[in-house]
């Protein structure tokens, strides 16, 4: 289990924020808070947001320890909604904070547009050479995860290009071999992300008519990637 320290005041359990508003959707943030509370990692869970008890805002990420950005609807609506918070995030996780990143929250992590966390950008894994998945419709895609094959649910997910001589751990790639998942730094902090929803329930699978695969071993290994030291 990773080691983890608080930012926060002492005696308390690490801070975990994990947004939740019109930059998501309903859902999804529920899902990467039920993750974050059912893991070893004893977190705080919180959601943050405009509707939220707490704001999103410089003062409360400097109580925390992570941010998550849960999947949700477009990269275009996401970031009009989330652009004034950029600096904010960015000087978060350079100060030695985590984010995580799933789908529409991996995008956010790219540059064009984003919060420019990665050593590189993002792209729409649908449109690439080589991708088994070619339109926007829930369904599920294979990756190999360090290596072993794996079955992920899926919702137009982004694939990761990386710079030359980034300094990146690609957790998973898809099977035409761009990156699905990776963890970084980003100044002093880290940053994983993740195309494909490891954190998905069950109910995500059998609301679409798809088989059931338990993916949260996945899920768990992403954020250790993000907390480690």
């Amino acid at each position: 289990m990773t080691h983890l320290t608080h930012s926060g005041a002492a005696g308390r359990r690490p801070l975990a924020l994990v947004y939740r508003g019109p930059a998501s959707l309903p859902g999804c943030p529920e899902a990467v808070a039920g993750l974050l509370s059912s893991g070893p990692w004893d977190l705080d869970v919180r959601f943050t947001g405009p509707d939220e008890a707490l704001a999103l805002s410089a003062e409360t990420l400097s109580q925390a320890l992570l941010y998550a950005q849960p999947g949700g609807g477009t990269l275009a609506s996401a970031y009009r909604r989330l652009r004034r918070r950029r600096r904010e995030i960015r000087d978060f996780v350079r100060d030695g904070g985590r984010y995580l990143g799933f789908c529409l929250g991996g995008y956010l992590a790219g540059a064009t547009p984003g919060f420019g966390l990665l050593p590189g950008d993002t792209d729409q894994y649908i449109s690439s050479p080589g991708a088994t998945v070619h339109d926007e419709s829930d369904t599920l895609v294979t990756v190999a995860w360090r290596g072993r094959p794996r079955t992920v649910f899926f919702q137009d997910g982004p694939l990761f290009v990386l710079d030359e001589h980034a300094e990146a751990t690609v957790l998973a790639t898809y099977d035409n071999g761009a990156p699905a998942a990776l963890a970084t730094r980003f100044g002093r902090g880290r940053v994983a992300v993740t195309g494909p929803h490891p954190e998905a329930t069950t109910a995500w699978y059998t609301d679409h008519g798809l088989p059931v695969h338990h993916t949260l071993d996945l899920a768990v290994d992403l954020v250790e990637s993000a907390l480690k030291d």
